[in-house]
């Protein structure tokens, strides 16, 4: 296609459309079968080096799927250029489905929720690590979108790996409610079942009075003395790493 038609397809596309910012989150969302719709680049040959290293089993896909547009084109498409210089729009994950995911009894991992959270960035990055530990899904309360372009932007592309959704406190998905709390039981004595709904309330508010009132369980983080709080990402790191150490997930060490 030529640039103007590239463009207009863009523009045309852009509508309800998710952007996928950068070659890995193309990467990510193509190995876990998104509907993309288009995909630009201002470099091509760049983009299927960066294919040949470390998405090999894409590469033919990409060198297919990219088109390349100048750079000034590009940056009339989206409102930061990615380093990689690459960009695309695809299909959102079907919300109906993901709530089945969501709602499937018995569960074979855990679902994050993330009470009213406060920041896109964070919200990404539990994505990418609920995507890397496999568990079911991340749900977010209050008012952020979790499919927001900047948390997608921070998920790497991820959100197609894992049922993420929005939901109201009252309508969660079923099974029991893990809250993390400072005055739980230490996590370390306990076992994260794999039906559990793992709450995580923000950095400053912790989990709504709601939530925690409802809670099958309270547990805790280990923490130094008079250091106040981890940040969200890395207290759903914590967490996710202690159930699968005491489950049995099939993780195994490794990168791609």
């Amino acid at each position: 296609m030529s640039e103007d038609e590239v463009v207009r397809r863009w523009r045309e596309t852009s509508s309800g459309a998710v952007l996928l910012d950068g070659f890995h989150a193309l990467k990510h969302a193509l190995r876990f079968g998104a509907d993309v719709r288009v995909a630009v680049t201002a470099d091509k040959a760049a983009a299927l080096r960066l294919a040949a290293e470390l998405a090999p089993d894409l590469a033919g896909d990409l060198a297919t799927r990219l088109s390349e547009i100048p750079p000034k084109a590009l940056r009339g498409l989206v409102s930061r250029v990615h380093p990689t210089g690459v960009a695309a729009l695809a299909g959102r994950r079907d919300p109906e489905a993901n709530l089945a995911d969501l709602a499937r009894r018995p569960r074979p991992a855990p679902v994050v929720v993330l009470d009213r959270p406060r920041n896109l960035g964070n919200v990404g990055a539990v994505v990418r690590l609920a995507a890397g530990f496999g568990v079911t899904g991340v749900v977010t309360t209050g008012d952020l979108d979790p499919w927001h372009p900047n948390a997608v932007r921070s998920g790497a592309g991820l959100h197609y790996a894992t049922a993420v959704e929005h939901r109201d406190a009252a309508e969660l998905p079923p099974g029991p409610l893990w809250v993390l709390d400072p005055e739980g039981e230490d996590i370390r004595a306990v076992e994260l079942p794999d039906e559990a709904l793992i709450v995580f309330g923000s950095e400053r508010h912790g989990v709504c009075d709601e939530l925690r009132a409802r809670a099958d369980a309270l547990v805790a983080l280990p923490m130094r003395a008079q250091v106040s709080s981890y940040n969200l990402a890395t207290s759903v790191g914590m967490a996710l790493y202690h159930w699968a150490a005491t489950s049995r997930s099939p993780l195994v060490p490794g990168r791609s």
